[in-house]
Formats: C-alpha cells, sequence, structure tokens
C-alpha cells in the first residue's frame, strides 16, 4: 500500500512506537498557526508463526529491501525460538502464546502500536517485492473506503510441494513492477499476504473457534469488515510469492475436518454464502477423492479423506464445532 508513504520512515519497537505523538494524526488549521503536513500512514507488520524459525528468518530478509519499511514488526510465536534470527532485532517486538493462526494473530493485534494506521500480515513462507508496503499504503492513501488490501502472487505453491526461498526471491527479483492502475474489487483477503486499515478493524478479532491453521478465518475477516461498509481490493502493484511449505502446518485429518464444518460454520455466521459454502466442500472432498488414488507425496490425501467424513457425519448430526479439529 506510493507517493503518500515516506521510504525513509524510522523502524520502531512496539514499545517506542506507543510512546509517539498522537498529535501528529491531526490536519488542517489551528489559529495563528502554519497548515500541519499529511503524515505518512504507519504501518505494523504482524507474523503469525510456529515452527519454521529458518523459513522467517530468510523471508525476513525481504522486508529490509522494502521502499517503504513498517514502522513496527511483531512476530506472535508459541515458543520464543519460533522467531529465529528475530529475536533481539531492535525493530521486533516477540510475543507469545497459544498455536494457532487465529489466536497468534489477535495478541499481535493486541500490542500493536498505538499510532498505527494500516496493520500487515505476511505468513513466514511469503516474500513480498520490494514495493509491496509502498503500494499498499498507497492504495490506502488515495481511497479512504478502502478497508483491506490483498497482493497479487506472481507464485502460490500451496497446493504443490511448495517453493524454496531461493526460487521466491528470484522470481520476485526478476518479476517487472507491478501496474498500479490493476485493482480488483470486492476480493476476499488472502492470509499470506493482507492488510487493513486499523481504524475500520477496531474492536475486530480473528475468530478463535477457527483454530490450529484456521482455515477460511481470512475470509471470515474480510466479510466481517466488508459488513462495516468498507471496501475489499487486490491490487496489482503489490507483488510477492508465497513459497507453500508444508512443515508445520495442520495434519490432513484435521484439514479434512476443517475443510468441511469451517464453510458451514460461516454460512451460519453469515460470513460466507450458501453457494460459495457448495464450491469450497465439494470441490476440495472431490479434489481429495480423485488424486488419493495417486496421492502426491507432500499432500495426506487418505488424511484428507477421513477428516472431510468425520466432519460430515457431525454435520448430520447438527454438530457445528470447527474447534473439534484440535482434538483430532
Amino acid at each position: 500500500m506510493a507517493s503518500s508513504a515516506n521510504a525513509a520512515v524510522a523502524v520502531l519497537t512496539a514499545g517506542q512506537a506507543k510512546g509517539a505523538d498522537h498529535d501528529t494524526h491531526a490536519m488542517g488549521y489551528a489559529a495563528g498557526s502554519p497548515a500541519k503536513e499529511k503524515r505518512p500512514l504507519e504501518a505494523c507488520l504482524i507474523y503469525a508463526t510456529y515452527g519454521r524459525p529458518e523459513t522467517l528468518s530468510q523471508t525476513y530478509q525481504a522486508i529490509g529491501r522494502q521502499t517503504v519499511r513498517p514502522n513496527s514488526v511483531i512476530v506472535s510465536c508459541v515458543r520464543q525460538g519460533d522467531a529465529g534470527t528475530l529475536v533481539g532485532r531492535d525493530e521486533v517486538r516477540v510475543v507469545i502464546g497459544d498455536k494457532g493462526s487465529c489466536r497468534q494473530r489477535n495478541l499481535g493485534l493486541s500490542v500493536i502500536p498505538a499510532t498505527t494506521d494500516v496493520v500487515v500480515f505476511f505468513d513466514d513462507d511469503f516474500v513480498p517485492h520490494p514495493r509491496w508496503i509502498e503500494a499498499v499504503l498507497s492504495v490506502f492513501d488515495a481511497r479512504p473506503e478502502v478497508g483491506a488490501v490483498t497482493g497479487h502472487l506472481l507464485a502460490d505453491d500451496i497446493k504443490g510441494p511448495g517453493l524454496s526461498v531461493e526460487e521466491a526471491f528470484r522470481r520476485v527479483e526478476a518479476a517487472p513492477a507491478g501496474d498500479p492502475s490493476w485493482m480488483v474489487e470486492p476480493y476476499s483477503p488472502y492470509g499470506c499476504n493482507m492488510a487493513f486499515r486499523r481504524s475500520m478493524i477496531e474492536g475486530m478479532t480473528f475468530d478463535e473457534r477457527l483454530v490450529l491453521y484456521g482455515w477460511l478465518e481470512d475470509r471470515d475477516f474480510g466479510a466481517a469488515i466488508a459488513k462495516r461498509g468498507a471496501r475489499t481490493v487486490k491490487v496489482g502493484a503489490a507483488l510477492g510469492v508465497h513459497m507453500g511449505i508444508k512443515r508445520g502446518r495442520t495434519s490432513g485429518v484435521q484439514l479434512g475436518y476443517s475443510q468441511v464444518v469451517n464453510p458451514v460454520y460461516l454460512n451460519r455466521k453469515g460470513t460466507m454464502r450458501a453457494g460459495l459454502v457448495g464450491r469450497h466442500i465439494f470441490g476440495n472432498v472431490a479434489s481429495n477423492l480423485v488424486r488419493a488414488l495417486r496421492p502426491e507425496p507432500f499432500i495426506d490425501r487418505a488424511g484428507r479423506l477421513r477428516g472431510n467424513l468425520m466432519g460430515f457425519l457431525d454435520l448430520a448430526r447438527g454438530r457445528i464445532t470447527p474447534e473439534k479439529a484440535a482434538t483430532l
């Protein structure tokens, strides 16, 4: 989220940012004083990570290459070791809490600096183009009605074996600059690279009943902010690569259960339409059935099918309990 962003913005720790002057938010004229300049938007970057310290340590190098760096960085993890080489860095605040992408994201949200205007969420296996933050801040600055922005992926290997860090950086470095005029809306936020206007998500949290990896928690959160009247967009200038690393993710059975139960749960909440629920469930179940005959070595298709069946059985009994996935 270019012209509004200051490439020389200082990187602050969360603690330092909390002490920043809140009057910088004010704009306009005061009696007897010159007009105050519009200040650059401040961004806080949050990582919710677990069990992949090497990956986070490597992908975080892309943050140092940003034309506009985040004003604060929060790493929300289960153990301090999950933060890898980010532990002890002046600009990074590491917070420890319970496992689960929603819980960890909420913990990060609870400690963002008071002066934050835009909250950015990156997965630990996402490599952003150097202009990602600049491009996203530019959208938020130019369009006050926008509440959520997702970038455009050059590659997403979530359904493949996973890209190496070297390959992800190579693809980002080889990519031409994204088109700032290219935009899709409405567009549901995608968890690996999404940003929100802080004022439009005040009081909101990710649904912690969507346990473990979350599964559709980004869509649920996006639908909730849209209900508040915010526009949700995808922009072509915010490029990146999602490596899709499998280590540290939910087991096949747990994911299969969530593939069936979570969409129905979101429909009951009013954050997913019935037609989309059907496409999500039957698309994933059909894929598991077909590929179970010759499963990929990096995906537990048999486990996903068992989880799918358990989910259907619970739905037949009237049990819509997405949190059960954590017990399987």
